[in-house]
């Protein structure tokens, strides 16, 4: 393939930066995609199937090659998909939810070939285990690092990471949403090495 072109189908600033970190030239676009769950689908299920859809939504209109990247996530609390708290009462309560458990982030990362038509799609799963957090540790929590928009209602890259007792996953990236790890092996066999 010549002059392919990366487009990642995101608007994520935490995707957008994990993706610079790999120094390969890439455009973002906004993902056309309907997110919600279907009923009874599973946690892996709705993110392969949303990473698939955010891959492949997001085409441009030229005859230049292109490799889509898309990518979701959600985390698992009790069996339950728990998604971004979006005000402090929910990010307090989902922080209670976990103190002194261990949950699991499910993240689909798909790469959409537009030069053959394929999509390759895989999972990743990481497991965070949480400290036994007082009420008082919570909120000082949050309101210092106001994790709002981030399922879980947590930062790792900040803050976040006194939260936990240990963590347990291939790629601590994975946890801020982009498992760059897989994503290399996966750029790897669509042509383009990062290194």
């Amino acid at each position: 393939m010549i002059e392919t072109q990366l487009i990642l189908a995101s608007t994520s600033i935490y995707r957008k930066q994990l993706l610079e970190k790999l120094s390969i030239p890439f455009e973002a676009k906004n993902p056309n995609c309907d997110e919600t769950p279907f009923i009874n689908e599973s946690a892996q299920s709705l993110v392969l199937r949303l990473a698939k859809n955010k891959a492949e939504s997001c085409l441009l209109n030229d005859d230049k090659p292109h490799l889509v990247i898309g990518s979701d996530q959600v985390c698992v609390i009790d069996q339950q998909i728990i998604g971004k708290p979006l005000n402090r009462k929910n990010a307090i309560r989902q922080l209670q939810q976990a103190s002194g458990k261990s949950i699991t982030f499910y993240t689909g990362i798909a790469i959409f070939n537009s030069f053959n038509q394929t999509t390759d799609v895989e999972l990743d799963t990481f497991t965070v285990h949480f400290r036994q957090l007082t009420q008082q540790q919570i909120e000082n929590y949050v309101d210092k690092e106001q994790p709002l928009y981030c399922a879980g209602s947590f930062k790792s890259e900040g803050l976040g990471i006194a939260l936990f007792e240990r963590l347990e996953g291939k790629d601590p990236n994975a946890l801020i949403g982009l498992p760059l790890i897989t994503l290399i092996d996966m750029l790897k066999k669509q042509g383009v090495n990062v290194l």
